[in-house]
């Protein structure tokens, strides 16, 4: 257990250690965010129906640039090959990279999140069921991400490939991400954070796992 703990400070200081990266994610992510309101103008009522949707998708965005340096580092200095040797299963060393992932790059996004949404003209309540529902499905981005970066790994174009593979898996997420802030029907918000909950559970449970079968299969 000590081991798994100090290997996941590790990966957590490497990750912070890219500060250039995360500051990228995080102003892109404002970026997006902060366009849509220019290009569809002040009318209130029309941007506190698209903002949920806006944030959603400008979260998503911005995850998906920071995927291609999830694996390809270590594959490129040898780090990878050490990482397959050592004692520890290749599945917890995989676990720890994405877990500081989602530290580094989600969590700036969601305490960014409250600045968007004021550009949207949403009230408190909305603004922190979007934070609520980002911190709720963004492990889910990243998990799928984690899979994307492992497949994508060893290809030239990896960095192009892997958000191809990575968008399809993500809309659920996206569905019920927006659903729990904007519910269609009356009373539904409730259910699509249970939906949302369950499926990062579910790509958190399977990205360790399927990311280190790409991992190996990649390093053959």
């Amino acid at each position: 257990m000590s081991a798994l703990v100090a290997l996941f400070r590790r990966e957590l200081i490497l990750a912070a250690r890219a500060g250039g990266a995360v500051l990228t994610v995080v102003l892109f992510f404002a970026l997006v965010g902060a366009m849509v309101p220019f290009a569809v103008g002040p009318d209130r009522e029309l941007l506190a129906r698209l903002g949920p949707g806006v944030i959603w998708i400008a979260a998503l965005l911005a995850l998906l640039i920071a995927v291609d340096r999830l694996f390809r580092d270590d594959h490129d200095d040898g780090s990878l090959l050490a990482m397959r040797l050592s004692a520890l299963p290749l599945e917890a060393l995989v676990a720890a990279r994405l877990a500081a992932h989602w530290l580094t790059t989600a969590v700036p996004l969601i305490l960014v999140t409250p600045l968007i949404a004021v550009l949207y003209r949403l009230d408190l309540g909305a603004t922190w069921l979007t934070m609520v529902s980002l911190a709720i499905g963004t492990p889910a981005l990243v998990a799928w991400a984690g899979i994307g970066a492992a497949v994508t790994v060893t290809l030239r174009r990896g960095g192009l490939i892997g958000p191809i593979l990575i968008l399809p898996l993500s809309v659920p997420t996206l569905i019920f991400g927006v659903s729990a802030i904007a519910p269609a029907v009356p009373g539904a918000a409730t259910t699509a954070m249970l939906f949302l909950g369950a499926l990062s559970l579910l790509a958190v449970v399977i990205a360790p796992f399927a990311a280190a079968l790409a991992l190996r299969l990649g390093a053959e």
